[in-house]
């Protein structure tokens, strides 16, 4: 039975009376907690938007290591950034950020961005077309896959695509990439989920109507009988235009940016209820092998230029996500086919090479620099790479699991093997539930008293040992509260929790330990 049916059918009757700590389902049934419980079973409606950098992007340059950056310096002295201009994050002292990425900093600082430390795969390709395919797909690099790894996701989603498709349930395009062709990313076993929008010229072009000028000749009015038959055969833009249709007013977004302009159409459709799962967007030229940086001024240049409009592309389409209180929905990473070497070359450049960091995003994410700044060696040479800590197909695997929530049978379907699980999104994304195998184990690992509370509640916890953390959520997934995060030995503790700060309503407060999690609510009352 799937998790959404589970909780439809059963929950009420069997799991909320044990789940909310005696309150009744009576006393609940009306209640925003038993609301948004069931809507998050029933109509999981997150999406994934990938950036994809292409060329190979610099990650030493965009993710800065200070706890060494002498080393840092000495190997790229050419084009290292100041030290006193690398932009400091959010309880961070060993790294920071290209001074172009203010935009990327805000949200960290914020609580929305996670950083992902040398992000690789073993035995790197340095071709950028078959780099990218092994980014694309998912694969080893001594293997050719013929599906993406958003086309198995996907497969997964909507079995037998495309025969059936669209219907009432799935009316829209499974995916969508900007650009001129379908990522081979959205390739599934049916062939392609997704669809093109060559550009945003186009996209705007489809909602007014408007078609490009045909010159009055044969071959002219071929290429118009062409459109109009493309038209006709578009199952999906009728669907598109209605979303769009739906959003009369966005959020500023940067001129003169590309990538701005791909994101501001993505948001659009999210804000008007496109049941997309996955979008790709894309900015060209991080192939920096000369003149990334100016002489004169390294945090100026071409990189900085590049970064800067990934930078403020992001922030305002998160921006805009929130205005149109959508943001809840997405989740957002960068990518790019490899990364750079550590030494510089004698042209103010980089030359191909190995990890770089990937860059996740959303209210969902949680705020972290995961791994350790890439280790420099004392006289880098023009051979050195960064090494890989994460298989970037961990990434891919954590997001489908506590983004999509997909079940562990179907990730080991959809990755083709077992990929170590990163902590990328905090655990009310998927549900307020501990996972449906978990439900049957009643074993307490927190509860508070009282409950509900006025002012303060004392938390009763029981862990296993090691990290230790608790989190308070409340009903928008914002974090208010961080009352545990600690090294423990084994046993049961107790803390009082001050919530006379807090306004009155329902919260969350989410326990973890090692790989162990459990969710509660609390009700602060007057």
């Amino acid at each position: 039975m799937k998790r959404r049916d589970f909780l439809r059918y059963t929950a009420p009757a069997s799991i909320l009376p044990t789940f909310i700590n005696g309150f009744s389902i009576k006393a609940f049934a009306a209640s925003p907690f038993l609301a948004a419980l069931e809507k998050t079973a029933l109509d999981n409606d997150h999406v994934l938007v990938m950036i994809q950098l292409n060329g190979g992007n610099d990650g030493l340059n965009m993710v800065i290591p200070l706890d060494q950056y002498s080393k840092y310096q000495s190997a790229r002295s050419n084009i290292a950034i100041p030290e006193g201009r690398v932009l400091k994050l959010a309880g961070q002292t060993k790294t920071g950020l290209h001074p172009a990425m203010t935009g990327v900093k805000q949200l960290y600082d914020e609580g929305h961005v996670s950083i992902i430390q040398s992000v690789g795969y073993p035995s790197p390709n340095f071709s950028h077309f078959r780099a990218t395919d092994i980014w694309l797909t998912g694969s080893d690099a001594n293997v050719v896959l013929e599906t993406g790894w958003g086309g198995r996701f996907l497969d997964t989603e909507y079995a037998g695509y495309p025969q059936g498709y669209p219907n009432a349930e799935m009316p829209d395009p499974p995916a969508i990439q900007i650009g001129s062709i379908v990522s081979p990313s959205f390739v599934g076993t049916g062939g392609s989920m997704g669809m093109a929008v060559t550009s945003p010229t186009d996209f705007y072009n489809l909602l007014e109507n408007i078609e490009e000028n045909t010159p009055n000749t044969k071959a002219g009015k071929e290429l118009k009988y062409i459109r109009q038959i493309q038209k006709q055969t578009n199952r999906y833009a009728d669907v598109i235009k209605a979303a769009a249709a739906k959003v009369t007013s966005q959020g500023p977004y940067p001129a003169n940016n590309h990538l701005a302009a791909q994101l501001k159409i993505v948001a659009r459709l999210v804000a008007g209820g496109l049941k997309t799962r996955l979008y790709m967007v894309s900015i060209g030229g991080f192939d920096t092998h000369a003149n990334q940086t100016n002489s004169g001024d390294t945090t100026t240049g071409d990189h900085a230029h590049l970064l800067g409009n990934v930078s403020s592309a992001i922030k305002a389409f998160m921006d805009d996500l929130t205005m149109q209180k959508k943001s809840q929905r997405v989740v957002g990473m960068t990518f790019s086919e490899f990364g750079r070497r550590i030494k510089s070359n004698g042209s103010m450049g980089t030359d191909h090479g190995n990890s770089a960091p990937m860059i996740v995003f959303g209210d969902y994410v949680n705020q972290q620099v995961l791994g350790n700044n890439p280790t420099m060696p004392d006289a880098a040479s023009p051979v050195d790479n960064v090494p890989m800590q994460y298989d970037f197909r961990s990434v891919y695997a954590s997001l489908l699991e506590q983004w999509f929530c997909v079940q562990s049978a179907d990730l080991s379907k959809i990755m083709l093997n077992n990929y170590q699980s990163l902590p990328l999104v905090n655990g009310l994304a998927c549900s307020v539930v501990t996972g449906i195998p978990g439900i049957g184990d009643n074993e307490t690992l927190i509860s508070n008293y009282p409950n509900p509370f006025t002012t303060k509640t004392v938390l009763t916890y029981k862990t296993r040992g090691g990290h230790t953390m608790i989190q308070v959520f409340d009903t928008m997934g914002r974090l208010v509260g961080k009352p545990v995060d600690r090294q423990h030995a084994a046993g049961t503790y107790t803390h009082q929790f001050d919530g006379e700060h807090l306004p009155t309503g329902t919260y969350y407060v989410r326990f973890q330990n090692g790989a162990a999690q459990q969710v509660r609510t609390m009700m602060k009352i007057r």
